[in-house]
């Protein structure tokens, strides 16, 4: 028996005549990120990535923390026009900076559309209900699909949702009146009325 990774029993005849060890090729170092839009259209293809945020370059300067993914699912089909189109959804929960106290905060989210694909970025969308990707000589890249759908399904100023409670937010309570005051306040005509009883 070897004990290399890359042979299987030396007796194993498999689909070949012999008894030579027989070897196997090693799998890839991770999933693909640039593919054949084209060709995943014509099989209806549908497929699934997971990206770290701190990985998506145009999503950094939003996060109060780099830490947390995005999933991200594709789902590819040829479009009436021909080209190849995608179903794209993703789910994150990233942490982000608030616009009112510049601090944390978690913001789970969803979204989803429709993309149409095309070499040439200066075409329209054959749909109007479709946004337009451009590809580079078929190519697409999957996280930045991810990272576009994501930026879109974000607030464009995050901000907590509870404005009281939000992280460094400036105390917006008033303090009651005192006595005196509450009663120039019921009475603001008294000082009219008392220089008219002197006349």
């Amino acid at each position: 028996m070897e004990t290399s990774k890359t042979k299987t029993c030396t007796e194993c005849t498999f689909d070949r005549g012999g008894t030579e060890p027989y070897y196997t090729r090693p799998m890839a170092a991770g999933l693909p990120d640039l593919v054949d839009c084209a060709r995943l259209a014509e099989e209806a293809a549908v497929l699934e990535r997971t990206y770290e945020l701190r990985d998506l370059p145009r999503l950094k300067e939003l996060l109060a923390q780099p830490q947390g993914v995005v999933n991200a699912s594709f789902a590819f089909s040829k479009l009436a026009s021909g080209r190849p189109g995608a179903r794209i959804a993703v789910r994150a929960a990233p942490v982000l900076i608030c616009q009112r106290c510049m601090q944390g905060f978690a913001f789970p989210v969803e979204g989803g559309s429709d993309v149409e694909i095309a070499d040439d970025a200066t075409d329209a969308a054959s749909d109007p209900e479709r946004e337009l990707f451009s590809a580079r000589g078929g190519m697409v890249s999957l996280r930045e699909l991810a990272e576009e759908e994501l930026l879109l399904a974000l607030p464009v100023a995050p901000a907590c949702s509870i404005p009281l409670t939000c992280g460094n937010a400036p105390d917006l309570t008033i303090d009651a009146p005192e006595d005196s005051e509450q009663e120039q306040m019921r009475r603001p005509f008294s000082a009219l009325q008392d220089l008219l009883k002197k006349r």
